[in-house]
């Protein structure tokens, strides 16, 4: 018999339908992503966590899981709502199917609902805090009592929750299908990376850059980083309120002096904006899919790529040496700036994609180029 499990959303909806992960209860804004595919990368991009995620595209789980498709080293997300799971998964990668996945990992979810009608709702009022019940005995009127209860994401630093507790070295490539391993590029720039919830593909496409990278947990002092002599610092992805760390942006004021090669991605973005005085502003249902347009200014040229993020860098605050170099054909939004008279630049969406287009990746060959220039 299936498990019962209810959804209630601050604003007083409430859906019913099934459990389709472990049992108990999670709470957290609820977004909705758009993306087809890639549910394991998205359940493991650190970006997520305290965020229920809703999947609109209504089959989920067709083709299992396994242990390489991840972004971190466990599920993030604080829950995940989708339309159907099917009964059996098939793919020749595939170790485990999804409801088994998100069980192991104690991932509250529900499926058999109407996500069509929920993406509305989001739609229309914005992200809203929401509460998943997985079990006997549910009671609607207990879910909103926590829904309600969230505080929210404005003024919440999760970077330092999320990212690594100490230094590490990441030399990981691509994974290559026909070998079933990861590539081991040859290295040619040193570069220090700042976990503030990093992706792993990320690291995976600096690591084809031929960057030997180190991997420094989120409140590392910047004048730790620059005695380690890098070719380059790179500002991580990473959830929560990109004001309230006051820590990250503090460290990038110093690497913007010092004139290091920066790259900053998603909330690496965000620092990067309020490091030069910059403002960011909480969204009203954010960016969260694999099919974004996006314009590069400097060809004029139309990408399609991965987003993921609820704050923006308000343009109109930046400084007079930043460039507007990418900004969103959905919304207008800034989406990536360069400076005049630094070495640095950044982008608000992923172009490490995983899942999505590749059509951004170009952002990791500019990186290089910039830290072979200043070398």
């Amino acid at each position: 018999m299936p498990i019962p499990a209810l959804l209630a959303l601050e604003d007083g909806s409430v859906f019913h339908g099934h459990a389709v992960g472990a049992t108990g209860e999670t709470v957290g804004e609820v977004v909705f992503n758009t993306a087809m595919t890639g549910y394991q990368e998205i359940l493991t991009d650190p970006s997520y966590s305290r965020q229920i995620v809703t999947l609109t595209y209504p089959h989920i789980g067709n083709t299992g899981c396994n242990a390489e498709d991840v972004e971190s080293g466990k599920v993030h997300a604080a829950g995940l709502i989708v339309r159907d799971v099917p009964r059996r998964a098939s793919n020749w990668r595939s170790t485990e199917s999804l409801p088994d996945y998100l069980k192991r990992q104690g991932v509250v979810a529900i499926a058999g609902i109407d996500t069509r009608r929920l993406t509305r709702i989001l739609r229309d009022k914005g992200a809203l805090a929401g509460c998943i019940l997985a079990g006997e005995g549910l009671t609607a009127e207990a879910a909103l009592a926590k829904a309600r209860a969230f505080p929210g994401l404005n003024g919440m630093d999760l970077a330092k929750v999320v990212c690594t507790d100490k230094a590490y070295a990441w030399d990981a490539g691509v994974y290559d299908l026909d070998r079933q391993a990861f590539d081991q590029p040859a290295k040619r720039f040193k570069v220090v990376a700042y976990d503030f919830g990093v992706k792993h593909n990320i690291l995976r496409l600096l690591a084809e850059q031929g960057c030997d990278i180190t991997v420094v947990p989120a409140q590392t002092p910047a004048a730790e980083v620059l005695a380690m002599r890098p070719d380059g610092v790179f500002l991580s992805n990473g959830p929560g309120d990109p004001a309230a760390c006051d820590y990250a942006i503090a460290a990038t004021k110093a690497f913007l002096d010092a004139k290091v090669p920066l790259f900053g991605i998603c909330l690496g973005h965000q620092i990067m904006g309020l490091a030069l005085g910059a403002k960011t502003l909480k969204m009203k249902f954010g960016h969260h899919g694999a099919n974004h347009p996006v314009k590069d200014h400097d060809d004029g040229r139309v990408l399609i790529t991965s987003q993921n993020h609820g704050f923006a860098v308000d343009p109109a605050t930046l400084p007079a040496n930043v460039r507007v170099t990418h900004s969103s054909l959905f919304d207008g939004t800034l989406q990536g700036f360069a400076l005049t008279d630094r070495p640095a630049f950044c982008f608000q969406g992923h172009p490490e994609a995983s899942p999505g287009p590749h059509d951004i990746g170009y952002l990791f060959d500019r990186f290089a180029k910039l830290m072979q220039e200043v070398r």
